[in-house]
C-alpha cells in the first residue's frame, strides 16, 4: 500500500450484531460505512427479535441480507427513473405553458 493511499484511508471497527468488523475505509466515507453498519444492525435486530428460537441464526441473517438487498435494488431502480421523470416534467410544463 503506497503512502498516498495510506493517507486517504483509515482503520475503523464496525460492530455488526455480535461481531466487531475491522476494515480500512476511505476517510471521506467513514460516516457512510458507520451508517451502513447501523442499518445492518437495525435489520438484524428486527429479524432476530422476530425469529430467534424459531429459525437458525444463519437463516435469520439471510433474511436480513435479502431485506437490505431488496431495498437497494428498489432504490437503484427508482433512481434510474429520475432522468426520465425530469424530462417528462419539463415536457409537461412546456405543454401546459403552450396551452395557456
Amino acid at each position: 500500500m503506497d503512502s498516498q493511499q495510506n493517507n486517504n484511508t483509515q482503520h475503523i471497527t464496525i460492530h455488526v450484531y455480535d461481531m466487531p468488523i475491522d476494515i480500512m475505509v476511505p476517510k471521506d466515507q467513514e460516516a457512510l460505512y458507520r451508517e451502513a453498519g447501523t442499518l445492518i444492525n437495525e435489520r438484524l435486530n428486527t429479524y432476530f427479535s422476530y425469529f430467534k428460537g424459531q429459525r437458525a441464526d444463519k437463516e435469520i441473517i439471510y433474511y436480513a441480507m435479502i431485506d437490505i438487498a431488496l431495498k437497494y435494488v428498489m432504490e437503484s431502480k427508482r433512481n434510474d427513473m429520475e432522468p426520465v421523470t425530469a424530462v417528462l416534467d419539463e415536457l409537461s410544463a412546456e405543454i401546459q405553458k403552450a396551452m395557456k
